[in-house]
Formats: C-alpha cells, sequence, structure tokens
C-alpha cells in the first residue's frame, strides 16, 4: 500500500507540475491555429485587394502558413518545458540530414520561387514544358499542374519546369494556325488564293489583326501546295485548326477547284 501511495503522490506531484502547462499548451495551439487562418485570409485579401497575380497569392499564402505554424510549433514546445535552444539545434541537426536526403525536392522548391519572380507562365496560360502540352491549373511550392487537351492531369516538378525549356502560346495573345492544302497542277492559283482567304475570313474566330495569309509552298509530284495560315487566340487553336481543314475541302469543291486524289492535308509544326 505504502508503494501504491507513493506512486499516486508522484502522479499527483506531476499533474500539478505539468498538468497547467499542457492545457496551457494545448490552448495555446488551438487559439494560435485560429489566428493564423484569420492572419492568412486577410493576408489573401490584401494580396486579392492589390490584385496580385493567383499563381504568387497562392505560392506566398503557402509560404505565410507554413511559417506561422512552424512558429507556433515551437512556442507550444518552449512553454512546456522544452529548452528551445536545444530544440532549435535539434531542428538544425534534422534539417540537414533532410535536406541532404531532399536536395530533389529543394530543387523544386528554389524552382518553383524562380517560376514566381520571373513568370515565364501563369495560371490559365496554354504552355508547352518538359514534353507536356496543357492549360496551367496551379503552381504549388514543387509543382506545376498542367491540364492536358485530352483533360489530363500532368504534374511537373519545378526544377525541371525552372531548368527546362517552356513555351508559352498565350503570353502573345495569339497563335498561328498552319495547315498545307494541295490542288491539281492545272488549278488557277490565284483562284485558288482568293477562295481560301474567302473561307478564312468568313470565320468569326480567325483574327483580322494579323491578317490571314495563303501562299504557294511547295510544287510536288502531284500536287501544288498552298501553306494556309490564320490567326487566332489560343484558346480557339483546334476550333479555327480543324474549320481550316474542313472549310478548304468545301470552298475548293464549290468553286470546282480540283484537289488530286488521294490527298492528305499536312500540318507544319
Amino acid at each position: 500500500m505504502e508503494k501504491v501511495q507513493l506512486w499516486i503522490d508522484k502522479g499527483i506531484d506531476l499533474l500539478l507540475e505539468y498538468g497547467p502547462k499542457v492545457i496551457i499548451a494545448i490552448l495555446m495551439y488551438v487559439i494560435g491555429s485560429w489566428i493564423i487562418r484569420k492572419l492568412v485570409g486577410l493576408v489573401r485579401k490584401g494580396m486579392s485587394a492589390q490584385e496580385y497575380d493567383e499563381s504568387l497569392q497562392k505560392f506566398l499564402l503557402s509560404l505565410v502558413k507554413w511559417a506561422l505554424t512552424i512558429f507556433l510549433l515551437i512556442t507550444v514546445i518552449s512553454v512546456l518545458g522544452v529548452e528551445t535552444t536545444t530544440f532549435a539545434a535539434v531542428i538544425a541537426a534534422a534539417g540537414l540530414a533532410i535536406g541532404l536526403a531532399l536536395q530533389g525536392s529543394l530543387s523544386n522548391f528554389a524552382g518553383g520561387v524562380l517560376l514566381i519572380i520571373f513568370k515565364p507562365y501563369k495560371i490559365g496560360d496554354l504552355i508547352e514544358a518538359q514534353g507536356v502540352l496543357g492549360n496551367v491549373k496551379e503552381i504549388e511550392i514543387f509543382t506545376t499542374k498542367l491540364v492536358t487537351p485530352q483533360n489530363k492531369l500532368a504534374i511537373i516538378p519545378n526544377g525541371a519546369m525552372a531548368n527546362g525549356n517552356i513555351i508559352n502560346y498565350t503570353a502573345e495573345g495569339k497563335m498561328r494556325v498552319d495547315t498545307t492544302v494541295g490542288v491539281d497542277y492545272g488549278s488557277d492559283l490565284k483562284k485558288t488564293k482568293e477562295v481560301l482567304l474567302d473561307m478564312l475570313v468568313a470565320n468569326p474566330k480567325v483574327l483580322k489583326d494579323p491578317a490571314p495569309s495563303v501562299n504557294v509552298s511547295e510544287l510536288a509530284d502531284s500536287s501544288v501546295n498552298l501553306v494556309v495560315r490564320p490567326f487566332c487566340k489560343p484558346e480557339d487553336y483546334w476550333d479555327v485548326f480543324f474549320a481550316t481543314i474542313e472549310g478548304s475541302k468545301h470552298a475548293l469543291d464549290k468553286a470546282g477547284i480540283e484537289i488530286p486524289y488521294p490527298h492528305e492535308v499536312q500540318i507544319n509544326k
């Protein structure tokens, strides 16, 4: 009984010594987490009011949230009586070990910072990078997410994005659609060009400036090939591409201009 009473007394002493600290630490964490959410919300509203780029907003908000959370955890641990200097040394040692193990992730983080600073693309842009073509859905700390024309989600490390070639089809606000159409050697080239240009002008998604063009590109074995080049907005690319191929066939047939058979419309890349 004496031993039991001794353990009970020790338990009560520990409870009296550490109980208030644990309660205070829990309250501090709960209240601190609530304050962090509010602060992040205020920062978000502030950046929205200043019309910060959407990708920059998400990136900075993520950094702010993590920084405040780490500070809160260190504060809570110090309330429990753990020496922060010792804790800081442990964090430094762990950080070094983790850093060596996660060099690729750190490279992706650095790449994300570079992408945010230099802004080679933003959310919504149509880009081609690392062999993937798609619209930018998100720019996160470590990765960039693209949605391909097939509606597939492609996740690419930011390190590769920052160090590789990027083609931004949206940056200039317009794209040229290149197709090739072949006609018979006996065709009137002047009339052919007029028919194809009229077809392009009639398409409301084809831009007037720069003006579309039709030019002879090749005297092939069985046809005279003409390059048909309308300009359009990036989001209208595929609509204009398919409409140009189909429209060329209908317009030439209607004008009585012969297309050699068999003939394949070719795409210039």
